[in-house]
This record gives structure tokens, C-alpha cells and sequence, in this order.
């Protein structure tokens, strides 16, 4: 009977403390997904009354080519998140834990860009592209190799790999989880390994990236949820252009909303979250199934 009333008790206090995440969580999340699914079924100028039109706006979002390019430019996206930004703050980091000299100061300094304004960055790297006065123009000029200078974000083939590589700036976020977790690996591997005759190198493959898998997964997981959600710095820098070249879902969603088309905005929505969700999966599974093969390879 004590046993009972102790489990009551002890029901009573887990409901306690998880009745306030759970309303945060309705009201945040679990309500405004609904009401996007709900009005992604909808026509809806966001003035008139809604006007049930079932499937119609998934209809017209798949038979629209910008939209089609816009999901075919938030995969390029996240996959240079995944393959492009963890693993250059991965390498960074493993330089970074070997503490070179002045490693504190490049720790800090490749974090800085996250702490500064998007519209301030966005406005630097339009300099650094401008085909006129630009400083990569003008180094190119330098080194006589005028014949790669661009119109870098005019031109089809150069625009959103110029996007990719301008967003790699914000590789600190990663190296700073990335640099804590290797420093969670205690010293005593290293030290052993070097006895065994290991390098560096493989120090890093069996000993370092093994015992950073869980850093590894969620910095891949972080990286390709910010990429999927792209929107400032293709809004800034080219707003979609040029010929909607570098138009995302986001920014598709945006100028819907901006034609008050609400309905096709929420659809957008919709689809923008089940991408998401098939992404991270299979990017979990990816990663998954190399550090499953790693740790047998190991055995």
C-alpha cells in the first residue's frame, strides 16, 4: 500500500513538471502546426474569409518551376551543411585541440561572425563580390588572372555556390561544440596510443572521431536545420536572383505571403517541414550507419 501511494506521489510531481513544457510545447508548436496544415487547405488573403480548396495549393506549388527549383536549392543547401561546413569545423577543431600557438585567439575569431549583424554580413560579402570595385575581382586583377573575374552573383553558374561559400562564415558555431566535445576525450588515450606507435592521423581516425560521434551527429543535425530554413542571406544578398537562381522555400513562402496568398504560403510551410524531417532523418541514418561500421571495424 506505501509502495502504491508512493508511485501516486511520485505520478503527481512528473506531472507537475512536465505540464509546463507540455503547455509551452501545444502552444508554440503543437497548435501552430495545425493551424499551418489547416490553412495550407485553404485560399486565404488573410482579410477575406477562408475558402476550403482541399489539395489545390500542393497542386499548384508542384507544377510551379520556381517552387520545384526552390526544393532542389534547400537540398544543395543542406547538403553543403552536411558536407561542407561540419567537416571543415571538425577539421578546425582538431587542429584547434592539439592547442598551436595562438589557438585561443583563432578559437575566438572564428566564432566572431556569429555574434555580428546578418545584414552587416550580408553587406560585406555583396562588396566582396561586386564585379566593379570588389575585392575578389580585384585580387584576381592582382595576380593576372583576370579571366576568372566575375559578375559572382549575377551570373547563373556563380550565384549560389557564391551564397555556399560567403555562409561558411558561420563555421565557429560548429567549432566551438565541436572543439568541447574533443576535450571531453581524456588525455590518457593519447598518451597510450603513442606508446603503441600510433601518429597523429590515426589518433584522430580511432580515437578522436569514435569518441565524438554524438558531437558529430548533432552538429550535422544543427547545421543541415539551419540550412533547410535559409532565408537571410539569400533575401539580402540576391533576394532570389537572379531569374530565381538562388530562391529557397522560405523565400518562395515569403513573397507568397507578400501576395497574399496565405494559403499557398502555409502549403510551402507544410512542405518545407516534411522535407525537414525526411532530411534529418535520413542524414541521422547516414551518420548512423558510418559510426556503427567505425566502432565494428574497431572490435
Amino acid at each position: 500500500m506505501k509502495q502504491k501511494k508512493r508511485k501516486q506521489k511520485n505520478l503527481i510531481w512528473i506531472i507537475i513538471f512536465i505540464l509546463p513544457v507540455l503547455i509551452l510545447l501545444t502552444t508554440f508548436f503543437v497548435y501552430p502546426l495545425i493551424s499551418l496544415v489547416v490553412t495550407s487547405l485553404t485560399e486565404w488573403d488573410g482579410i477575406s474569409p477562408m475558402k476550403f480548396v482541399g489539395l489545390r495549393n500542393y497542386s499548384d506549388l508542384f507544377s510551379n518551376p520556381i517552387f520545384r527549383l526552390s526544393i532542389k536549392n534547400n537540398l544543395i543547401w543542406a547538403a553543403s551543411a552536411a558536407f561542407l561546413q561540419v567537416p571543415l569545423a571538425l577539421l578546425i577543431a582538431l587542429v584547434l585541440r592539439r592547442k598551436p600557438a595562438g589557438w585561443k585567439f583563432f578559437r575566438s575569431a572564428f566564432f566572431l561572425p556569429n555574434i555580428i549583424s546578418l545584414v552587416a554580413l550580408a553587406m560585406l560579402w555583396r562588396a566582396i563580390y561586386n564585379p566593379y570595385y570588389g575585392i575578389l575581382n580585384g585580387l584576381l586583377n592582382v595576380l593576372g588572372m583576370e579571366h576568372l573575374a566575375r559578375h559572382w552573383l549575377g551570373e547563373l553558374n556563380t550565384v549560389l555556390p557564391s551564397l555556399i561559400v560567403s555562409y561558411q562564415i558561420y563555421v565557429g558555431y560548429f567549432v566551438i561544440i565541436l572543439f568541447a566535445g574533443s576535450l571531453s576525450i581524456s588525455d590518457t588515450l593519447y598518451e597510450a596510443s603513442v606508446i603503441d606507435g600510433a601518429n597523429v592521423l590515426q589518433q584522430e581516425l580511432y580515437i578522436t572521431l569514435p569518441a565524438m560521434r554524438g558531437f558529430i551527429i548533432s552538429s550535422e543535425t544543427l547545421a543541415v536545420a539551419f540550412a533547410l530554413r535559409q532565408f537571410e542571406t539569400t533575401f539580402l544578398m540576391t533576394a532570389g536572383g537572379p531569374a530565381n537562381a538562388t530562391s529557397v522555400m522560405a523565400l518562395f513562402m515569403q513573397k507568397r505571403l507578400a501576395a497574399f496568398q496565405n494559403g499557398m504560403a502555409a502549403a510551402t510551410g507544410v512542405l518545407l517541414v516534411i522535407l525537414g524531417i525526411f532530411v534529418m532523418k535520413g542524414l541521422q541514418t547516414l551518420f548512423g550507419m558510418r559510426s556503427d561500421a567505425v566502432e565494428d571495424a574497431q572490435q
